[in-house]
């Protein structure tokens, strides 16, 4: 009961925030496209994957967004996808990626956060902690490890709740709804400890190759 009050107070908050600035114009951030998005990251290249569906599109509501493999040697891979929302004002909003799983057939084993030390910029002298979510998913015998997060405005968070709070702040005290939705997945080849391991090991290696590439093309 708790739990669904306190949604149901977010849900009510944002609505109220986002309708309060309804009438203001919302200006649009600078921002490269991710079409000049490096395809090498440290070690790692990138390979294009093909294009979302117009009726995938059409549901996620993206202004842009960024759909890859990358790979490091012949066993590191790391799928990647980010989406960006230049507003969320309109019906466009972040879907969390666990709506989609069980209708694409994966099912959930487990769920925790993750810390990441990761440098923002090639020049940002000392690392900071971002702290991400952190899922093993299955389909039949296949395994997966999903990292993901939200990221808007130089905020990093791994709670849903947390970045529907920052987004009614936003956009009254910034006037800004912009967000984006990162996800990185890797496969785990065996079904025991050691493998989720080294696809934690990796996942987290890829990702300190991503993040200060990443926010060149998210507005702050």
């Amino acid at each position: 009961m708790l739990r669904r009050a306190l949604v149901l107070s977010i849900g009510l908050v944002t609505a109220s925030g986002l309708i309060a600035q309804a009438s203001r114009s919302e200006p649009v951030p600078t921002r490269a496209p991710f079409a000049t998005f490096p395809m090498t990251l440290g070690d790692w290249q990138g390979r294009e994957s093909p294009p979302l569906e117009k009726d995938v599109l059409a549901i996620l509501g993206v202004n842009d967004y960024l759909t890859r493999a990358y790979f490091s040697g012949p066993r590191s891979a790391a799928g990647l996808y980010v989406g960006y929302w230049q507003s969320q004002r309109q019906g466009g909003a972040i879907h969390s990626p666990l709506n989609c799983l069980p209708g694409a057939g994966w099912e959930p084993l487990s769920k925790t956060t993750l810390d990441i030390p990761v440098m923002r910029s090639a020049t940002e002298p000392t690392p900071r902690q971002i702290s991400i979510n952190r899922y093993v998913i299955q389909k039949g015998l296949e395994r997966q490890l999903v990292l993901y997060w939200y990221q808007s405005h130089g905020r990093t968070v791994a709670s849903e709740y947390a970045s529907k709070f920052f987004l009614v702040a936003d956009a009254i005290r910034l006037n800004r709804t912009d967000a984006a939705l990162i996800r990185v997945t890797v496969p785990i080849a065996a079904p025991d400890e050691q493998a989720g391991a080294h696809a934690e090991a990796e996942g987290v290696r890829f990702i300190k190759a991503l993040f200060p590439v990443l926010t060149t093309y998210l507005p702050s």
